[in-house]
């Protein structure tokens, strides 16, 4: 419903209960933990196939994959949060997300152990990101969602998967990716 404003604006009300409208997330495994993408940023998920490595980048840029001719990056979470590389098993995935870059929309796929569920976490049980304890950079996470009792880690996927900051990384001669700037 619109409501007209004593200096002639409008402002659109929002219908009741809209913060507490459910927001959906893939869920997946790395490492053990649960983690979550809002799922308006998942184009798809595909098999783990040929990635080919590109000399000199950053030990957490996997490689390149050809998704239907297009040369798509594959970004290892699991290296990029500083830890050893993926190891690859049957259920490993790898998740193709689409970001906002300064040059237009830019599609990156992610690994990760395996892809468990897709979920609606009310706004009101995502809690602020923790200011330390994680086992990533703080910056990285957006909130932590309670799920049936137990804590789900919402990415920032903006700053996890910031074009920006990979290709300075990048720039830096194959740096081992976990000492970036903040």
């Amino acid at each position: 419903m619109n409501q007209v404003v004593a200096n002639g604006t409008r402002q659109v009300s929002t219908s009741k209960g809209a913060d507490d409208s459910p927001t959906q997330y893939l869920t997946f495994s790395l490492g053990g933990e649960v983690f979550a993408l809002g799922i308006l940023n998942v184009k798809e998920i595909i098999e783990f196939g040929n990635v080919t490595e590109i000399p000199m980048m950053p030990v957490f840029i996997r490689g390149v994959i050809n998704l239907r001719g297009a040369v798509v990056p594959v970004i290892d979470l699991s290296a990029r949060f500083g830890g050893n590389a993926s190891a690859v098993s049957r259920r490993t995935c790898i998740v193709i997300v689409e970001i906002d870059s300064e040059d237009g929309k830019q599609d990156l796929g992610v690994i990760v152990d395996a892809v468990n569920e897709v979920l609606e976490i009310p706004r009101a049980e995502i809690e602020p990101p923790p200011s330390f304890g994680a086992k990533i950079r703080a910056d990285f996470i957006q909130g932590m969602g309670k799920v049936d009792g137990r804590f789900v880690i919402i990415l920032n996927v903006e700053r996890v998967l910031s074009t920006a900051e990979i290709a300075m990384l990048a720039r830096m001669g194959g740096d081992d990716g976990n000492t970036a700037t903040e």
